[in-house]
């Protein structure tokens, strides 16, 4: 049996990942406060932002582990702010940590002892993961240490035969996207890729669909933005 655990499969890139892992054979677990709409998903509820969050949940995640052959854990969910370095107290800039970064720290402590020979752990990263935005200060930071963090799971992981890698979508058509953009101001970002559009949402499902599915690309950041056009 083939598991994928995945966190923020209620909308955007998690919903269409969920999909494409169903329709591959997969067994897939949901970690989110709303639940995913597709009744092949078994969704567990929890709060990520929530220190304890591991300790409500974990009788229920080991028992979808324990007969997995295979795991595939993706860390997609995160929280994005308008937020600026200069006007950002610390408190705030903690609970977007605890989201962004610490829980994909707790799940990798719970669920890669579980992990046998040709699973993978996958970071959604971002087009931020690399540079910078006036006004996402906390996403920007957290999306630049995720790639830290994919990188050091590689190497802590060498010999076991578990792979890792982070892609990075460009501007995705979702909710999350639209609720940081304003409307009059999409066509501008749509204009940013050399296609000339947003990415798809299912265009990232397939390329983390693939990322599981192939080893070699152990440590690497995938870029996934249809080619960004600087100017």
């Amino acid at each position: 049996m083939k598991c994928l655990i995945i966190t923020g499969a209620s909308a955007g890139i998690g919903l269409h990942t969920a999909d494409a892992f169903v329709k591959a054979g997969y067994q897939v677990v949901n970690l989110s406060r709303r639940r995913c709409p597709l009744d092949s998903v078994t969704h567990i509820n929890c709060d990520l932002s929530e220190p304890g969050f591991i300790e409500s949940i974990g009788p229920q995640l080991s028992s979808a582990l324990q007969s997995a052959e295979e795991t595939v854990l993706i860390h997609n969910a995160a929280r994005l702010l308008n937020d600026s370095a200069v006007e950002t107290p610390s408190n705030h800039f903690r609970e977007i940590i605890e989201t962004n970064l610490v829980a994909p720290n707790t799940l990798n402590y719970f669920v890669i002892p579980y992990m046998q020979a040709g699973s993978s752990v996958l970071y959604v990263g971002s087009t931020l993961s690399e540079k910078a935005v006036p006004n996402s200060y906390s996403y920007v930071t957290t999306k630049h240490a995720m790639v830290g963090m994919m990188r050091a799971t590689c190497q802590d992981l060498a010999g076991r035969n578990i792979h890792t890698a982070c892609v990075c979508p460009g501007f995705t058509d979702t909710e999350m996207l639209r609720q940081h953009v304003p409307e009059d101001v999409m066509p501008q970002i749509s204009a940013m890729s050399a296609f000339e559009r947003l990415v798809h949402p299912d265009e990232i499902a397939n390329t983390l669909l693939w990322a599981a599915q192939n080893p070699v690309i152990n440590g690497a950041v995938l870029h996934a933005n249809l080619g960004q056009v600087e100017r």
